[in-house]
């Protein structure tokens, strides 16, 4: 009994290995939930009339809507990660 016991909480405990491509996963996931929400943000600015491009950090000099929220994406990112 003893020992069936201890082979249960031995086997409760094992973990499988974190594989590489996962840890890369996670900044990418990163980028595109918030490059969704801050172009999200950025067309709604512009129904509104607000000047996004002041508000967002990095993408004051872009052309685009994508270019710009780029630029912004990756200016979050460089203070998180």
């Amino acid at each position: 009994m003893a020992n069936s016991l201890a082979t249960t909480v031995k086997h409760s405990h094992t973990h499988s290995p974190v594989h590489a491509n996962e840890l890369h996963q996670a900044p990418a996931g990163i980028f595109y939930l918030t490059f969704l929400a801050l172009f999200v943000f950025a067309l709604l600015a512009t129904l509104v009339g607000a000047q996004w491009r002041t508000i967002l950090p990095g993408a004051e000099n872009a052309k685009g809507y994508v270019d710009g929220v780029r630029s912004a994406v990756y200016t979050f990112m460089s203070y998180i990660v």
